[in-house]
Formats: structure tokens, C-alpha cells, sequence
């Protein structure tokens, strides 16, 4: 009598990575506390309500955390089918901030879309259309990837829209980084050789040099070579571009080694810049102190720990690949988020996954968690 074979389309009733749930529910219970304690001096001030912005936050929490559960239980294989609808999607999507009536500036950058009850930015759908369109593509292409043409160029140029509109339309720099970050990794562990990026590194570095100096002259990259004097010595501008940076060390320092208590931080009283958003690692540090950032950065550790696992027992190389670029994506924002907040880089936008207020972003982020648990169930035993 023939063996009867599992086959993989039975493994949504399998159990999901159990350690990756809980690590992002405590690092999302974490995120929502710390967003009641720094939002409530600036959502008093300018909403008349200390708890304005932790009410609209939990709520996508919850939005998010039951669309995760809903998510693990669909099969990842089904993007694969759509990766390449879902790349134009990805870039396209990008241009409705161009769309009069939809589009909205913040600060100078048009980089919001505004649906009336809520308002998002399309490059947070763009990160995760990204990835599964690399992961469906470097897997569907894998014989060729050790060429240099076909496998290392020609994926390189897909990214080349989204990041020119994100650069040139959106003024966007910190995602079209960490959508390098993200593709690059991705092409590493599908088999690219590292030779092709050490070779070209340098032309890549030279040709970002180049287009930075090309912005100056043009007045639009102005502010990025003011961030970065300033990140060699804030205090030359303390009052100005050093500003933000000179008060998130300033909580920092006021933090030691056990914090000054949750809910006790000075620098959240309209010292920091709407503390709730990029820069809440600072007011952690405050009011948890050494130790409470060592267990955040120790979750987000877990996190990515947990993510490695998953894609090493992932049965086939497109769950593998999308879990690399989801795993990357939290760990690369985290990484630099906490360097940007400690003055370790240069400042730049980056929101702390799981932490910095912004509802449609969490749920997004919720969702990508959701793929990754069903990936989990894939490689699961049970």
C-alpha cells in the first residue's frame, strides 16, 4: 500500500511560530503603554485630551491584531501567483500623494494619502508589495542569479521606479533605504554573489555622492548635509537642525541605568518634537532607563532570532525569501531608528516598528506579521 504524503496545503491547521506571537504582542503592549505616557503632553496641548492619540492607536491594534490571526491562516503561496500585478501595484500606488484632493503635504513632504477618516503613506504598502514581488522573482528566476546581468543587474533595476518616485516625488529617503536594505538581502541569501555587490559598492557610493551634491546645488537636498554636520556636533545648532537630537540625548542621559519611572519623563513636555512618533525610543530611555531598552532591543533580537527560523524551514524558496524580507524589515527600522534616537547616524525618518504612533503603518506591519506566521506553519512539525 502507497504511503499517503502531507502535502503543504494542509499546514494552515498547523501551529504558528508561538515565541514570534508573543514576541510581538509584548512588543506591541510596550509600544502602546510608551505611546500613552509620551503622547499626553501633545495631545493635551493640541487636541484638549491627554489620551487622543493612545485611543486611535489601540484601536488599529486591535484592527491589526485580528487581521494578523486572519492572515496566518492564508496560504503565503497565493502571492506568488500575482507578484508581478503586485509590483506595478507597488510603484504606482506611490503617485496617488500626486492626486488633488488625495495627496497631502506634511512638513513640506508630500508624502500622505488622505481618505477623509484616516490618512496613510503609500510607501508603507509599497515595503511589502516589494518583497513579495523579489521574493516571487528571485525565486522564479533562481538558475540565473549567479550571472551578472540577468542576476544581479537586471533585479537591481526593478527597484528604480519606486525608489525614483520616492526620492523625486515624495522627498523620501529613509524608505527608499530601507527598501535597498530589504532587496539587497533578499538577492544575497537567494544566491547572488557578493562579489557583484563588493564590485559595485563603490560606484554605488560614488554615484550617491553624486546625486547628493546634484540636490544641493538644485536647493532640494539642502537639509540632508545640514543632518549630517549636525550629527558630528548637535550642539553647533542647538537651537536649530541639532535641536531634536540634542533633546532626545538630553532624555536619554536623564534615563541612567533604571529610568526615572513610566509616565515620569521631562523631555516629553514639548521638549521633543511630537515624542510619539520617531523618536519614543528616546522617551524610553527616560522613563525605563538602560534596562528597559535593553529588553526592547532584546525582543526586537527575538523577533528576528524567530524570523531566521522560520525562513530556514520554510519548504519552498518564495516562503523562504518573504520571510527574509519581512524579518529584514522590522529588523532594519528598529536598528536604525534606535541609532538615529541615540545620535549613533545621521537623523532621518524613520518610525520604531511596533512603538512610533501611526495606525494604518501598525496594521500594515501587523499583516506582514501575519504572512510570517503562516510561513511558520508551513515549516511546522505539528
Amino acid at each position: 500500500m502507497r504511503k499517503k504524503v502531507k502535502k503543504v496545503s494542509n499546514f494552515v491547521n498547523n501551529q504558528f511560530d508561538f515565541g514570534l506571537c508573543i514576541t510581538v504582542l509584548v512588543l506591541l503592549a510596550m509600544g502602546i503603554i510608551m505611546i500613552l505616557s509620551a503622547s499626553a503632553p501633545s495631545a493635551l496641548s493640541t487636541t484638549g485630551s491627554s489620551y487622543t492619540y493612545v485611543k486611535k492607536q489601540f484601536a488599529f491594534a486591535i484592527v491589526g491584531i485580528i487581521l494578523m490571526f486572519v492572515i496566518s491562516k492564508i496560504d503565503y503561496r497565493f502571492y506568488k501567483k500575482y507578484y508581478w500585478p503586485v509590483y506595478f501595484a507597488s510603484w504606482i500606488i506611490l503617485l496617488l500623494v500626486l492626486v488633488p484632493g488625495l495627496g497631502e503635504s506634511v512638513k513640506g513632504a508630500t508624502r500622505w494619502v488622505n481618505l477623509g477618516f484616516t490618512r496613510f503613506q503609500p510607501s508603507e504598502l509599497t515595503k511589502i508589495g516589494l518583497i513579495i514581488f523579489y521574493a516571487g522573482y528571485l525565486s522564479d528566476h533562481k538558475a540565473e542569479l549567479s550571472d551578472f546581468k540577468k542576476g544581479f543587474l537586471k533585479p537591481l533595476c526593478f527597484i528604480i521606479p519606486p525608489i525614483g518616485i520616492l526620492f523625486g516625488v515624495q522627498n523620501h529617503l529613509s524608505v527608499s533605504l530601507i527598501i535597498g536594505i530589504i532587496v539587497v538581502t533578499m538577492m544575497i541569501m537567494a544566491g547572488c554573489r557578493m562579489s557583484h555587490f563588493i564590485n559595485t559598492g563603490i560606484v554605488g557610493i560614488s554615484g550617491l555622492a553624486g546625486l547628493v551634491g546634484l540636490l544641493q546645488m538644485s536647493g532640494k537636498g539642502g537639509f540632508r548635509l545640514d543632518r549630517i554636520a549636525t550629527y558630528f556636533n548637535p550642539w553647533s545648532d542647538a537651537q536649530g537642525t541639532g535641536y531634536q537630537m540634542v533633546q532626545s540625548l538630553y532624555a536619554i542621559g536623564s534615563g541612567g541605568f533604571f529610568g526615572v519611572g513610566l509616565g515620569e519623563s521631562k523631555q516629553k513636555y514639548l521638549y521633543i518634537p511630537e515624542p510619539h512618533n520617531d523618536f519614543i525610543f528616546a522617551i524610553l530611555a527616560e522613563e525605563l532607563g538602560f534596562i528597559g531598552c535593553c529588553f526592547v532591543i532584546a525582543l526586537f533580537a527575538v523577533f528576528v532570532w524567530r524570523g531566521i527560523l522560520i525562513a530556514m524551514r520554510a519548504p519552498d524558496m518564495f516562503g523562504s525569501l518573504l520571510a527574509v524580507g519581512i524579518t529584514t524589515l522590522v529588523g532594519a527600522q528598529a536598528i536604525i531608528n534606535i541609532a538615529v534616537v541615540t545620535a549613533s547616524i545621521p537623523t532621518t525618518g524613520m518610525a520604531l516598528p511596533f512603538f512610533s504612533y501611526g495606525g494604518t503603518a501598525l496594521v500594515i506591519l501587523l499583516c506582514a506579521v501575519g504572512i510570517l506566521l503562516n510561513i511558520s506553519r508551513a515549516g511546522s512539525k505539528v
